[in-house]
């Protein structure tokens, strides 16, 4: 899977590369630090969604089994989730760092 996930991002930075040097692009995209700009922010909110995702998914499932054995648990089990939620935050706030400055 890693294998798949990996060729997929290299043939989709190298066919946005190709546009934007065939002209395709618009004025916005013509500087070479452009297209890289936007590669890059949209591989960290990428990647940190897919991070993020990972450890809802072990969290909460971990956290409904502590749950569903001990309900008064769900006050110290649940601002993990937030925590790993928040994962997903920070690659959107270094995607607009990227962007912006």
């Amino acid at each position: 899977m890693k294998k798949k996930l990996l060729i997929g991002i290299m043939a989709f930075a190298s066919s946005a590369a190709a546009f934007a040097q065939t002209g395709g692009a618009t004025a916005a995209l013509s500087a070479p630090g452009q297209v890289a700009k936007y590669l890059s922010a949209a591989l960290s909110v990428g990647a940190a969604a897919i991070g993020g995702g990972f450890a809802v998914a072990k969290i909460g499932a971990a956290a409904v089994g502590a749950m569903a054995e001990k309900p008064e648990l769900s006050g110290k089990a649940l601002p993990y989730v937030g925590l790993a939620e928040g994962i997903c935050l920070w690659g959107f706030l270094v995607a607009v760092l990227i962007l912006f400055l």
